[in-house]
């Protein structure tokens, strides 16, 4: 397969995509999904770690910049209620179902052990043997989308992380009272859009990253069409 290209999503990122495509592999019925139901599966409190609120601004902030990376794209458009949203990882990646299941499943639940994940990735690959998770896992990490980490005193199985989020993204801040070097600039894309409930600000911001949506979706047609 090809090498993959570093990126740096961030937390809320890597969330909303593995949820989608957790949910294209285990509730097919209700696929593509919509803003809140991306939310909810965001937001669920089983399979996930850690556990978080976001709200709608920061599910569709998401998005927006998944749809720059082309690792998301929308699936249908009628009404702001009804635009439905599917992913694109597996093409944008060059990922094979197994290797898909195993990455979504390090991205929901964090660093676990091939004794874990293989259970955990049975609805949406069922790996014919220990050998071919291992094999799947070997790939992941010889294209830097995954890595074993140091066992822990006590610690039998190796586990294994993701590398697919930016590096440093949900440590604790520098204490108070240290002189920090000077701050990088953060990039526009993590700028968080306005908070819900702020009226028009709010809309105009929904507004926008929806159209960059219909946008992105329109390139990518193109792009099909001129192949």
């Amino acid at each position: 397969m090809a090498s993959f290209a570093p990126v740096e999503p961030d937390a809320v990122e890597i969330r909303v995509v593995a949820c989608l495509v957790e949910k294209q592999r285990t509730t097919p019925d209700q696929y593509p999904l919509t803003l809140n139901s991306l939310r909810l599966a965001c937001n669920q409190s089983t399979n996930r770690d850690p556990v978080v609120d976001y709200d709608e601004g920061e599910v569709r902030s998401a998005l927006d910049r998944l749809g720059r990376r082309k690792w998301t794209t929308l699936a249908s458009w009628s009404t702001a209620r009804s635009v439905k949203y599917k992913h694109l990882l597996d093409k944008a990646l060059d990922l094979g179902p197994g290797e898909l299941s195993l990455l979504t499943v390090l991205m929901l639940r964090g660093p676990q052990t091939p004794g874990e994940l293989r259970p955990r990735t049975e609805r949406m690959y069922g790996f014919e043997s220990n050998e071919e998770l291992d094999a799947a896992l070997r790939e992941l990490v010889e294209r830097g989308l995954a890595t074993p980490l140091p066992r822990r005193p006590g610690e039998r199985g190796q586990r294994y992380a993701h590398l697919l989020e930016a590096e440093g993204a949900g440590e604790p801040s520098e204490p108070a009272g240290e002189t920090a070097a000077e701050p990088a600039t953060p990039p526009p894309a993590a700028v968080s859009p306005p908070a819900a409930g702020d009226g028009l600000p709010e809309r105009v911001a929904r507004l926008e990253a929806e159209l960059a949506a219909v946008r992105d979706e329109l390139r990518a047609l193109r792009d099909e069409l001129g192949a």
